[in-house]
C-alpha cells in the first residue's frame, strides 16, 4: 500500500479511523532541530474534529506524543515516531457499512482490491489518516522557517459558488485564522459560514477550493522531467482525501490567454533576477524561480450525506443506504492545515535534495 511519501525527508503514516490510534514515522529530519510536542500540537488542533459548529462533532483531543527521535528537546537525526490516541470512536455507528457500500467512498474499491477493509469510519481511507501528515508537516514547516526562511500558508478561497479575493503576497495567518471557515476575506467568510450551516441542516455537504502559498522559496528547488516541483505538489495535494483538482499559478485560466499575455517578463532588481508578473506560480521548468509559490486545490462535497441513496451490498444486490455517524458538512476549514502540511513536506524534501546536488 502507498503509505510512504518523500525521498530524503520521508514519512510513513499508519493507523485506522476507529482503531487504537493513528500516527507517523518521519525519517530524514536533520539533527539538532529544537522539537517538542508543543511544536506539533497547534497544527493538530487546527485539523482536529469538533473545533467549531461547521465541523464534525466527533470529540477528539488529538494529543500528540513523540515516541522517538528526540533527546533533551532536539532531534537526533534518527526516525521520529509520533502517535495520537483515538478517544471518541464509535464503530457501531458504521455497522451497516460492513456489508453495504457507501456511494462515492472507498468501500467498494478497497473491498474489491484487498478482499478486506476496516469498515468502521473508512479505516485508512478516512481523513483521520491525515493526522500523521499534519504532525510530520509541522516539523517540516519549522525546519523550512528556521533554516531557509520559508513561510507556508493556506486559506479557503471558495465554498461552492462563493469566492474570496486574497493577496498572496500579503495575506497573514492571523487573517486566515480570524474566522472558523479560515477565509481571510471577511466580506465573504460570513456568507460561507451561513451556507455551510444551511447545507448541514439539509443533511447535505458542499466543496470548494483551498489556496496554498509558500513565500521565500529560493531559486533552484525542484528538478526537470519527472521530479518537477509542481508535479510533486500535485501528487501531494491529490493524495489528500476528497481532492478533485490541482492547478498552479494561472492554472486552467491560462488557456484563455495568448503567450504575450501569459509570459512573466524578467527584470533586474538590485542585481537580483525577478519576474514582473507571477503567472508561473513561482515555478518554471519544474524549478522554483524565487517568486511566491501559489496553487489551488479543489475539494469535492463530503461523500457522506444524511439522505437515502441507491447502492449495492457486498453480494452485488441493489440496496439503499442513508448516512449515519459524525461528518463534516464541508471539509475545507480542516483541510487548510492539511494543505499546508503537504506543501511543507514537498518543499523540505526538495530543499534537502537541492543541498545534495546543487552547484
Amino acid at each position: 500500500m502507498g503509505n510512504v511519501f518523500g525521498q530524503l525527508f520521508r514519512i510513513t503514516t499508519w493507523g485506522e479511523s476507529h482503531g487504537g490510534g493513528v500516527g507517523v514515522v518521519v525519517d530524514g529530519c536533520p539533527p539538532l532541530l529544537a522539537l517538542t510536542e508543543a511544536d506539533i500540537q497547534p497544527d493538530l488542533d487546527r485539523r482536529r474534529p469538533g473545533q467549531s459548529r461547521i465541523t464534525t462533532p466527533r470529540k477528539e483531543s488529538d494529543t500528540v506524543q513523540i515516541l522517538s527521535g528526540t533527546f533533551e528537546g532536539r532531534t537526533l537525526g534518527t526516525p521520529i515516531s509520533m502517535w495520537v490516541r483515538n478517544e471518541d470512536y464509535r464503530p457501531q455507528a458504521y455497522s451497516e457499512m460492513a456489508t453495504t457500500f457507501r456511494p462515492s467512498h472507498a468501500d467498494y474499491t478497497y473491498q474489491t482490491k484487498y478482499g478486506i477493509r476496516a469498515w468502521p469510519g473508512g479505516g485508512r481511507s478516512s481523513a483521520r489518516e491525515t493526522i500523521g501528515r499534519v504532525a510530520a508537516g509541522a516539523i517540516a514547516r519549522k525546519l523550512l522557517r528556521e533554516r531557509w526562511g520559508v513561510e507556508v500558508l493556506a486559506a479557503v478561497t471558495q465554498v461552492k459558488h462563493l469566492r474570496a479575493q486574497i493577496d498572496i503576497e500579503r495575506v497573514t495567518s492571523g487573517e486566515i485564522e480570524s474566522n472558523i471557515v479560515r477565509c481571510p476575506d471577511s466580506r465573504v467568510a460570513d456568507e460561507m459560514i451561513r451556507l455551510i450551516e444551511t447545507v448541514r441542516g439539509e443533511g447535505d455537504s458542499v466543496g470548494g477550493i483551498v489556496t496554498g502559498i509558500a513565500r521565500g522559496v529560493p531559486v533552484g528547488w525542484g528538478s526537470p522531467v519527472f521530479d518537477r516541483l509542481e508535479a510533486d505538489l500535485a501528487k501531494a495535494m491529490l493524495s489528500l482525501p476528497a481532492t478533485k483538482g490541482f492547478d498552479i499559478g494561472s492554472g486552467f485560466d491560462a488557456v484563455g490567454l495568448k503567450g504575450t499575455e501569459h509570459n512573466d517578463p524578467f527584470r533586474s532588481v538590485e542585481g537580483r533576477v525577478r519576474t514582473v508578473t507571477n503567472r508561473s506560480g513561482g515555478v518554471q521548468g519544474g524549478i522554483s524561480n524565487g517568486e511566491t509559490l501559489y496553487f489551488r486545490v479543489a475539494f469535492k462535497p463530503v461523500a457522506t450525506v444524511m439522505h437515502e441513496q441507491n447502492t449495492v451490498d457486498a453480494g452485488g444486490r441493489n440496496a439503499t443506504l442513508k448516512g449515519r455517524g459524525r461528518h463534516d458538512p464541508c471539509v475545507l476549514p480542516r483541510a487548510v492545515p492539511m494543505v499546508e502540511s503537504m506543501t511543507a513536506l514537498v518543499l523540505v524534501d526538495h530543499a534537502l535534495r537541492h543541498q545534495a546536488q546543487c552547484r
